[in-house]
């Protein structure tokens, strides 16, 4: 009997390293070809093939991407945090919401003025160097190799001011969602986020609005106007949408205070059920902007099976990849 027993085991254990050694040969990485003309769609489904380190998850971000834009019973949460927008990537966002490829905006408050400098007619600028304290003397501020004119932002003081009067003559108190919505009705050009969110009924949440050159006008205007921004009433919108919701996504760009917003909120219904994150920021520190996607579930910010991937680079050149490739 124990002899049996012995070659059972044997015979079982040979099965299983026959089938191991079968899977690990078709599990192979296939190494990336590149060919003339190709389209970034071809180039990333070499990385998909490849299936490994960044190239691999950047494949995967894709494949996340693509079903849940395509999901009509998920909603879309594009979350946005760093200098995007004078990083080159408004049309892009504009984009995503004319295609009705996202379902809410949830951003930092320096976005959302860097898109009001260009719709007041402002531009962001390029190769005025690195001499802080010269271009201090010239008007110039440095984001980074992105730069801006203080004229600019003083016609941005000016016309936001303008839209400030307008609305408080018909409000006294409202949240940040219905004054971006309300700003949003107020815009002209075509090309400007909060206008095109604003006509496709996007809502744009802003948690940390007052950290912002917006915000510090909007204290400005509040000392000599009865006017009161209610941070909280944005969470009876918001949480009606997420409760309302079959399904939710989340597009993570960058971390801080958007992110965090992002997955805090769908806490409230047991977490997303897919979402890709892009960053530069690293685990080690704990940081929330570096931790990756997966520690969301231990929260249950995110689903415990939710499909979800962290791409460690920088958005600016990832995510147009990847809405290219789609």
């Amino acid at each position: 009997m124990r002899i049996f027993l012995e070659e059972d085991f044997m015979n079982e254990n040979s099965n299983k390293n026959h089938n191991f050694r079968c899977n690990v040969k078709q599990n192979q990485v296939k190494h990336i070809k590149i060919k003339k003309d190709m389209s970034v769609k071809e180039l990333i489904d070499e990385f998909d093939k490849s299936k490994v380190l960044g190239s691999g998850r950047v494949a995967k971000a894709r494949s996340i991407l693509s079903n849940m834009i395509n999901d009509n019973e998920m909603k879309v949460f594009l979350s946005l945090a760093g200098p995007l927008v004078p990083g080159g990537l408004r049309t892009i966002i504009c984009d995503l919401i004319k295609n009705k490829q996202i379902d809410v905006l949830i951003t930092s408050g320096a976005n959302i003025t860097h898109d009001l400098l260009e719709s007041f007619g402002g531009s962001h600028y390029r190769d005025l160097g690195f001499d802080d304290e010269y271009l201090n003397s010239e008007g110039i501020g440095r984001i980074g190799d992105v730069y801006t004119k203080n004229c600019d932002f003083e016609v941005f003081e000016e016309e936001i001011i303008n839209i400030f009067e307008d609305i408080s003559n018909k409000n006294e108190i409202i949240s940040v969602k219905s004054l971006l919505s309300e700003i949003g009705k107020r815009i002209k050009d075509e090309n400007s986020i909060l206008k095109v969110a604003y006509e496709n009924n996007v809502p744009i949440f802003a948690p940390g609005l007052i950290d912002s050159m917006l915000g510090l006008q909007l204290w400005m205007f509040s000392q000599e106007h009865k006017f009161i921004l209610d941070v909280i009433d944005d969470m009876h919108d918001l949480s009606d949408l997420i409760f309302n919701s079959q399904k939710i996504g989340a597009i993570l760009l960058g971390g801080g205070l958007p992110k965090h917003y992002t997955l805090a909120s769908n806490l409230l219904k047991g977490g997303l059920d897919a979402a890709i994150q892009i960053t530069l920021d690293r685990s080690e520190s704990g940081s929330l902007s570096g931790a990756p996607l997966e520690e969301a579930k231990s929260w249950s910010k995110a689903k415990c099976g939710s499909n979800l991937v962290t791409v460690i680079g920088d958005v600016t050149i990832i995510f147009p990849l990847l809405i290219a490739s789609l």
